[in-house]
């Protein structure tokens, strides 16, 4: 409508023109023609008006909506963006407290491993003390026994050897039991 009512203003202009041309004489490209300045000015506020009473709230409103929703996307970018940096934020925190338990958690491992060890060391160190008294122990025992039966031996030996001397003068308990006394004697003064 607003394109038929300009076409329509532009084409009596341009005929206005064309007679006021035509009378005058002809005029330049350039030369003012008042009938045509008055008719393209009455057009032009014509227009004006119209476009004012038609489209000028529907344009303003569109603007409107338009800047209404360019603020409303500034508002979610800059929630969004706040947002985004207070994840930022916790989530280095959260980072920092993993990477602090992890180095937590590390050095608990090496103090237990060290005290593992410690404590491995120390009862190796304990089992073989243990195992070499066992050992020394059992090394005595022996001693002991072997000591006893060479006493014993020695007896019997003693007692063999003093049956050949004497002949049979003397009963064979009577002659241990003087052979026993005998390397008990021995046995003492040695001691």
């Amino acid at each position: 409508m607003i394109a038929y009512i300009f076409a329509f203003a532009s084409r009596f202009a341009e005929t206005a023109s064309h007679e006021t041309a035509a009378q005058e004489g002809g005029g330049g490209l350039l030369s003012p023609n008042p009938g045509l300045a008055f008719w393209t000015v009455l057009t032009f506020i014509l227009l004006l008006v119209i476009l004012k009473k038609v489209a000028w709230k529907p344009i303003l409103a569109a603007l409107e909506e338009r800047e209404t929703k360019i603020a409303e996307s500034l508002d979610l970018a800059d929630k969004a963006r706040k947002e985004a940096s207070d994840n930022l934020a916790e989530n280095k925190k959260i980072i920092a407290l993993a990477q602090d338990e992890a180095r937590k958690i590390i050095d608990e491992s090496r103090q237990f491993a060290a005290e593992l060890k410690e404590k491995l060391v120390e009862d190796s160190r304990k089992q073989a003390a243990k195992v070499l008294e066992e050992a020394s122990l059992e090394i005595e025992r022996k001693r002991e026994e072997m000591t006893s039966e060479l006493k014993n031996f020695t007896v019997n030996l003693s007692v063999e050897i003093a049956e050949k001397i004497l002949k049979k003068n003397l009963d064979t308990t009577a002659q241990k039991e003087l052979a026993s006394e005998y390397l008990k004697e021995i046995s003492s003064g040695n001691q």
